[in-house]
């Protein structure tokens, strides 16, 4: 593993290498000003993920219903949206229980991913050389922040061949769920990483997971 190390504090450097039960997925800011706060951690694809073109086939439902789920609503906070699905009472929400319920690597504390940490994996690791969704990409959590929306060829499929389309740890380039219920309260945030396009659907849709940790900086 390659460390950035400032004072006393030693940061990973490179974006796909194994780190912390699975792998860098590049950093966020949680206070939205372009210094990190924490790294990011994919699990890794046979383990870590469920649904269409995974080695866990499983597709599931954001919730088993419709219905609002008080305190899920952080866009950038994976963390605490997973932890508010826990109160208000895990078996309702299948992808996070999926998440919550992983142990890879000696590490428990898995989650289901906000929509921006998802977009920052996109960004950093995009499986295909499709073009981009031009509609979105603004992300003042990245790093550093974004202030502009994707072009067609901006970000350009990943260099690392583990995440490249084909590689073992590629993500699926079809939707994934976020932890991130929508402002309609029935829906919820989707990340295609086909495009990096973000939409919202019915939280009852079962499609793909991936799982995520995060280090504090």
């Amino acid at each position: 593993m390659s460390w950035i190390i400032t004072g006393e504090q030693k940061y990973p450097a490179v974006i796909g290498e194994p780190f912390g039960g699975g792998y860098f997925a590049g950093y966020i800011s949680h206070t939205a000003d372009g210094n990190p706060t924490h790294a990011l951690i994919v699990a890794p694809r046979a383990t870590g993920a469920t649904g269409t073109g995974y080695t866990l086939t499983t597709n599931l439902q954001w919730k088993t219903t419709n219905t609002t789920t008080v305190g899920t609503t952080s866009s950038f906070d994976g963390a605490a949206n997973t932890a508010a699905m826990v109160t208000a009472g895990i078996a309702d929400h299948p992808a996070a229980q999926f998440c919550v319920g992983l142990s890879i690597g000696g590490f428990t504390d898995w989650y289901l991913p906000s929509r921006y940490e998802l977009d920052i994996a996109y960004f950093n690791l995009k499986p295909t050389t499709t073009s981009n969704n031009t509609g979105g990409g603004v992300n003042s959590y990245a790093v550093p922040a974004r202030v502009s929306n994707y072009t067609s060829g901006q970000p350009a499929q990943t260099s690392i061949a583990l995440f490249a389309s084909g590689g073992s740890e590629a993500f699926v380039d079809q939707s994934h769920h976020s932890s991130t219920e929508a402002s309609s309260q029935i829906l919820s945030w989707l990340q295609l990483f086909s495009t990096g396009q973000q939409v919202q659907n019915n939280k009852t849709l079962a499609i793909r997971v991936r799982a995520f940790r995060r280090i504090a900086l």
